[in-house]
């Protein structure tokens, strides 16, 4: 499985390639100057002079490749019809800091809502938002109870194979537990409540997404945590104890009685993280600011 640390290798050696190139053309540009000067002095004064007023002396900048978060690779929708093309989200200038709340209403009870964490999952916050801002998950289905205690959302084609035609790879994928079975009172791999992309094919995150009724242990982690429930987790939980049935491939997986309707999914705009409060002083007070006098 992909890993975050793939996607980092993939950029500095795009980022690597880019300043390649700029160096061969930077280089190429001085040997081009040095022949003229050597050919005459006054013809090179010309010649620098017009490549002055040119510009061709003026430093090439550097392009910014700091904010160059997320890698999307294409997928292919003719050799996987369930695709559905909405565009790709955009690969600079998206936020590493701070929340967005992801709001989504079933037919179920109340609205499911959670935080989205951009410092952790960038690149799945920024695709869930982009899929979100296309209506791409309005009155698709909620088409598994998975056995790990999670309800499956986010395919409109219902089949377990359907996404956008792209694809990024896992981020924040948690740390294997020891055993299934850890310790009394070690924490789980996946608490209740939790929000986490499903890799279909492992490693190449889409747009389908789990959001966990029970605690979840594993000692074979395979999903990225994107978020956590802040509110409606009673809903989820209420899916979570629907029955289930066959799904066609010998798993009873699928709601029996009732479909599991995503009505709407929305995503706010990211929140700016909370800036750190002062330390109180001595007295007990927050201290003052030095005065600008």
């Amino acid at each position: 499985m992909a890993s975050s640390r793939d996607r980092q290798r993939k950029l500095a050696r795009a980022k690597l390639d880019r300043q390649l190139v700029r160096r061969a053309a930077a280089a190429k540009r001085r040997r081009q100057i040095q022949a003229g000067v050597g050919a005459a002095v006054v013809l090179a004064l010309v010649v620098v002079g017009s490549a002055w007023a040119l510009g061709a002396f003026d430093s090439e900048p550097e392009q910014n490749t700091a904010d160059e978060v997320c890698l999307w690779t294409p997928q292919d929708a003719t050799a996987n019809t369930n695709l559905r093309d909405v565009g790709m989200p955009a690969t600079t200038g998206l936020p590493t800091e701070g929340t967005r709340t992801m709001t989504v209403v079933t037919n179920q009870g109340e609205p499911i809502v959670a935080e989205l964490d951009l410092a952790s999952a960038p690149c799945g916050a920024a695709s869930i938002g982009h899929l979100a801002s296309r209506s791409f998950y309005d009155n698709t289905k909620c088409h598994e109870i998975t056995t790990e205690g999670a309800i499956r959302c986010g395919d409109p084609s219902g089949t377990g194979l359907g996404g956008p035609t792209y694809s990024f790879y896992d981020e924040n994928v948690p740390e294997p537990a020891p055993s299934a079975s850890p310790a009394p009172g070690a924490p789980p791999t996946y608490p209740k409540g939790t929000v986490a992309m499903v890799s279909t094919p492992p490693g190449a995150s889409g747009s389908q997404f789990l959001v966990f009724f029970k605690d979840f242990t594993t000692a074979d982690p395979k999903y990225s945590v994107i978020g956590r429930v802040t509110g409606g987790l009673a809903t989820v939980e209420k899916i979570g104890a629907l029955p289930t049935v066959d799904n066609g491939s010998g798993a009873k997986v699928k709601p029996k009685d009732d479909d599991v309707v995503v009505q709407s999914l929305t995503v706010t705009e990211p929140a700016a993280a909370p800036t750190p409060t002062p330390a109180p002083s001595a007295s007990g007070t927050p201290a003052a600011s030095p005065s600008a006098g």
